[in-house]
């Protein structure tokens, strides 16, 4: 018994061993996905940090390029080598940054991903790929304050703006033309977040805006945006014009508050023209371009059905054709019951009793008992009779039965059929013969 024991414990010591050695020689590879924050506004940048662990080392460089989320602008910045040790064992990781800016106020969901990667196993050299699986991140987004004006809102780090006048603004006539360009560049998000100027009427001047441009620049470590826009203004009268100040307003994400930039406005002395013939023409020129600037940006702008993106569209149109087609069959299913109920009413008994008691208080005696008689041939007694029922369940003897037509009444005939129903009976003469 004894070396039987020591046998199994020399058992379990090799089995343990190879446990510790097999422990020690398999690898260790996982990847991780984590947010700086969970919750932000419309156009407030995320960074979602996409990072790959192994317990050895990586033979091939980890790019995923971009990486597309729906109802959100992505930008991809950069990949950062990271390292750590635990329980005596190092860990390489490879860290891809992105800014994900959120263009909706629908939250938007950083997919899973499935990522390949190229790593030796412990021991060896040669790099095995392997798939790493990542788990999705919802991204909750905030509505524009109520106090703003959606159309207007900006979320940036940073916002300069600056302006550049072509004409002579201390020399001005009617049916002059004075062109103004606004360039705003904008740190900390993307050229289309940028929202177009909403320009301010002017009395007596005619507004005509003309094309504008984007751009975006992007370092290692931040981004920035830019966006030049034109706007004609065509003096139509004579007299002081006030071009007023011009104010675009953002909100710092970082420090949580809302600045302001101004363009400040000036007087133009707008002085007579006598050949107000070239008013005229100046101002068709300008609609011309105004229309054709017009049209070139709607035939850059995606197609749309009823205000919707074609994807939108046949989603809300397959969801209305289900919802129809789940109606038709519920209705469809409802009318058969309907009709179903209705036949089964019409052959009741208690059918033939309404009709009954519909019918006593008429002075067709006649009808009364026939109807008296069609209802008895549906209810189940011993003798199908008008004395019969009466005898039975007339309790009250409230029916004169040798008057049976002009005694009955609904009351009387309500409690004759409570009584059938609930089997309240009075013994039948059996002496009695059915005349």
């Amino acid at each position: 018994m004894k070396q039987n024991g020591n046998v199994i414990y020399v058992v379990l010591a090799l089995m343990l061993c190879l446990f510790v050695s097999s422990r020690a020689t398999s690898q260790t590879l996982w990847g991780e996905v984590s947010l700086n924050k969970s919750s932000v506004y419309v156009g407030e940048p995320v960074q979602v940090s996409v990072t790959v662990y192994t317990s050895t080392w990586f033979t091939t460089g980890l790019d995923l390029g971009n990486i597309k989320v729906n109802g959100a602008f992505t930008i991809y910045f950069r990949p950062v080598s990271k390292s750590f040790s635990r329980n005596g064992q190092n860990y390489a990781g490879v860290q891809l940054i992105y800014h994900v800016f959120p263009f909706s106020e629908d939250d938007v969901t950083f997919p899973a991903l499935e990522i390949e990667v190229e790593t030796p196993a412990p021991g060896g050299y040669k790099g095995v790929k392997r798939i790493v699986k990542t788990k999705e991140k919802v991204i909750k987004v905030k509505p524009t304050p109520p106090s703003f004006k959606g159309d207007e809102w900006l979320v940036a780090s940073s916002l300069t703006a600056s302006e550049r006048w072509s004409g002579n603004r201390n020399n001005v006539k009617v049916g002059d033309v004075l062109v103004r360009t606004i360039t705003r560049k904008v740190g900390g998000t993307v050229p289309e977040l940028i929202p177009p100027t909403v320009w301010d009427t002017v009395p007596n001047v005619s507004m005509y805006p003309g094309r504008s441009t984007i751009d975006s620049y992007k370092s290692k470590t931040a981004i920035s945006a830019q966006r030049t826009e034109t706007i004609q203004y065509l003096f139509e009268k004579e007299g002081e014009t006030v071009i007023p100040d011009k104010v675009y307003t953002w909100y710092n994400p970082y420090r949580q508050k809302l600045y302001k930039k101004t363009i400040k406005g000036f007087s133009v002395n707008v002085a007579a023209n006598p050949d107000l013939g070239m008013l005229e023409s100046v101002r068709d020129s300008l609609k011309l371009q105004e229309e054709k600037i017009v049209a070139e940006t709607k035939e850059k702008e995606p197609l749309t059905i009823l205000g919707l993106s074609v994807k939108d569209f046949i989603i809300a149109a397959i969801i209305v054709i289900a919802v129809l087609l789940i109606v038709i069959y519920l209705l469809r299913k409802l009318i058969t019951y309907i009709i179903k109920r209705r036949k089964a009413y019409r052959n009741s008994e208690l059918y033939y009793f309404n009709q009954l008691k519909r019918t006593v208080g008429s002075s067709n005696k006649n009808k009364i008992m026939d109807k008296l008689y069609r209802w008895i041939d549906e209810i189940d007694i011993e003798e199908p009779s008008a004395h019969y029922l009466l005898m039975k369940y007339d309790l009250k003897r409230e029916v004169d039965i040798n008057n049976i037509a002009s005694s009955l009444n609904a009351h009387k005939l309500k409690n004759i059929r409570k009584n059938y129903l609930n089997r309240n009976t009075q013994a039948v003469d059996t002496n009695w013969i059915n005349p």
